[in-house]
């Protein structure tokens, strides 16, 4: 059955073709397995909340009837502004207007969440760009740059918010820098999501072709709801495909989670248990409250263009498990820098089990891709990341503080693998940040460093031990079978390209300041050479050579040293360093090379002379990477079977004696 819904309907109808509803929520309460609700063009000012569940074979899917041109928003038009002085102009609005959500009175807040200045969910719009919040009228008034910012002349645009002291409504101080907002398209947002089931497994949901934007969604950490401006809300199998999703106050699209009873940032509201153990509890409950292939994730995105949210582009605990993120744009997240924390990035998720992110361009992003805890069995494949970093011109003052880091393409924290990382472009100055093991690099090209190799698993304690302890998962399932540290290594490079890049010098310094630190070692060059202390597999496999588990603490050490590492056909150019250990390797010290981006009919194309001077290598399989040591998996597909890595980047096949790198010339 279809159902059709046209915003500019002179009534509001049965959502039949002749008499439309004028809202999606009507027929979001109507459409059922097997149903279509078709959208026709116009702007839905409303909170969409699917309310029954479709089926594998037949999901309920919502269509924008023309691509991107139904568009769903959590603004509304912020009109009657009153000019008070300068640049400055006020907004008064009753409390009621908000109904039970007020964005200018809740505060962005929850575990790991770490920022001086405080800021609301709201915000307020000038066209397409969000204002930057303040914490006093003064700042509006008087506004100053921010050089954290990647705008930083639009940071001159300032808001503050405060409540009446006479009535109970909510004033809003915005400096237009000279612009008039009684004659401007101004919005605030009011709305907490924009397409979100109230209820938990609305299973088998389409949405397709939107524009969906301007949510005042909460900060998203792995220990609560995880708010999205979109998101299946524990469930199974949804599609959100070709839709533009942008300016979310903290995430795009949320795959998890679900609210814990009890356990609902208990880190920020008790205190007095470490995150790192509340996270450990989420997936145990999780566990005990049905977690499973067959009841949740299995979700997929596709073909969207995801930009400027405050948080995440795509964020996920547990609730992201054997889905799919293939060929979307994703960028210029976290901009503003007006949220700092460490659950930010382009794509975030824990728990990424059997996750697949393939064929995505992710740029332009404080951090492109962070894979943090049980990243198990998920494959990272023919992805372009370039320009995922902190803001440049802040960067390079070596008085600001980079806290969680420089920024890089992708970042693999405290899991135990199998993760695979192939035929990716790497042209971020930084291209993978490594605290955990079990990770296999395949076909790579990496025109940055490979940072924090034997770091990044504690928390940072001075006097008591913080090591983090992490879930490892029976093979292709949620199932918890145990815990372990990371012990580093378990990792393998095979048939990779390693070009060293020029880096800013106040880069440079500041690296040189963090290179000692518990999270980053501050290397910026690019190779292997950080797994320089590591030992090969027969080196490591003589340790335990006539051992029969008993004898001295010292013979126990074994159990705790770190894993070895193999490498084999990599290629390294312009000063790229590789690790003392390789052999059957390259380095070119005669061929200067250039590496270089550009777009042509939608796709982005690797352009470089680096191609003509690359040898000849062995085709890597399955079979040579063999299993990632603490779940004892082999790096395979979600379904059990073994890859060839016979596809290049851009799916062509490779001939029986491929070249390194991710393109099969």
């Amino acid at each position: 059955m279809q159902w059709y819904v046209d915003v500019h309907a002179g009534i509001h109808g049965d959502g039949s073709r002749e008499k439309p509803f004028r809202r999606i929520a009507d027929a979001a309460r109507c459409a059922g397995p097997g149903d279509e609700v078709l959208v026709l063009p116009g702007v839905y000012r409303e909170e969409v909340s699917p309310a029954i569940a479709g089926t594998k074979a037949h999901p309920v899917v919502f269509r924008s009837a023309t691509p991107r041109a139904a568009v769903i928003t959590g603004a509304e038009p912020a009109t009657g502004w009153t000019w008070v002085e300068g640049d400055v102009w006020k907004l008064v609005l009753p409390n009621s207007y908000f109904g039970a959500y007020n964005p200018y009175t809740t505060r962005v807040w929850g575990d790991w969440l770490n920022q001086e200045l405080p800021v609301h969910t709201g915000e307020v719009y000038l066209d397409d760009k969000s204002l930057y919040e303040t914490d006093a009228y003064e700042k509006v008034l008087h506004p100053v740059p921010d050089e954290s910012s990647w705008d930083v002349d639009f940071t001159l645009h300032t808001w503050y918010t405060c409540q009446g002291t006479e009535r109970e409504e909510t004033i809003i101080y915005a400096n237009f820098q000279g612009k008039d907002p009684n004659r401007e398209r101004v919005e605030i947002n009011v709305r907490p999501h924009c397409f979100y089931p109230v209820q938990e497994h609305v299973d088998y949901i389409t949405l397709s072709g939107f524009v969906v934007t301007r949510a005042a969604t909460q900060w998203a950490p792995p220990t609560a709801l995880q708010d999205g401006m979109i998101g299946p809300h524990w469930s199974k199998g949804w599609v959100i495909e070709d839709c533009e999703i942008s300016h979310s106050k903290c995430s795009g699209i949320s795959l998890g989670k679900y609210l814990q009873q009890g356990n609902d940032n208990k880190w920020s509201r008790r205190k007095v248990k470490d995150g790192a153990q509340t996270q450990r509890e989420c997936s145990l409950i999780a566990q005990l409250d049905g977690w499973s292939r067959e009841t949740i994730g299995s979700h997929t995105i596709r073909g969207c263009d995801i930009h400027d949210c405050g948080q995440t582009g795509i964020v996920g605990n547990l609730g992201c498990v054997f889905s799919l993120i293939e060929n979307n744009h994703i960028h210029h997240i976290n901009n503003k820098r007006n949220l700092a924390g460490a659950e930010i990035g382009g794509i975030k998720l824990h728990a990424a089990i059997d996750v697949i992110i393939r064929n995505n361009h992710i740029n332009d992003c404080t951090r492109g891709v962070w894979l943090d805890w049980q990243a198990q069995g998920t494959r990272v494949s023919s992805n372009i990341f370039h320009d995922n970093c902190m803001s440049r011109d802040w960067l390079l003052k070596k008085e600001n503080k980079a806290g969680l880091g420089l920024g890089e393409d992708l970042w693999i924290e405290v899991a135990h693998g199998p993760t695979l990382v192939d035929n990716n472009v790497f042209m971020s100055e930084r291209s993978v940040r490594l605290a955990a093991q079990g990770v296999a690099f395949v076909h790579n090209l990496f025109c940055g460093a490979i940072t924090g190799v034997g770091r990044g698993v504690k928390n940072g304690t001075v006097q008591y031990d913080s090591t983090r302890y992490t879930p490892i998962h029976r093979p292709h399932a949620t199932d918890i079978v145990g815990f372990m540290s990371i012990l580093h290594g378990d990792v393998r490079f095979y048939n990779n390209v390693f070009v060293q890049q020029q880096v800013r010098q106040g880069l440079l310094d500041i690296c040189e300041e963090e290179h000692d630190g518990e999270w980053d070692d501050g290397n910026l060059i690019a190779g292997t050479r950080s797994f320089d202390g590591f030992m090969n597999d027969e080196q490591w496999a003589k340790h335990f050579e006539g051992y029969c588990g008993e004898g001295s603490a010292e013979t126990r050490d074994k159990y705790y040293m770190p894993l070895p590492v193999w490498l084999r056909g990599n290629v390294y150019f312009n000063g790229a360093v590789p690790c003392r250990l390789e052999e059957g390797h390259t380095v070119d010290t005669q061929h200067p090379v250039c590496v270089a981006l550009r777009e042509e009919n939608g796709r982005i194309i690797v352009e470089s002379d680096l191609f003509h001077y690359l040898p000849k290598a062995q085709l890597i399989t399955t079979d040579t990477l063999g299993m990632a040591f603490e779940p004892e998996e082999y790096f395979e597909t979600p379904e059990g079977e073994k890859i060839v890595f016979d596809t290049d980047l851009y799916g062509e096949k490779r001939s029986a004696s491929p070249v390194a790198g991710p393109i099969g010339r």
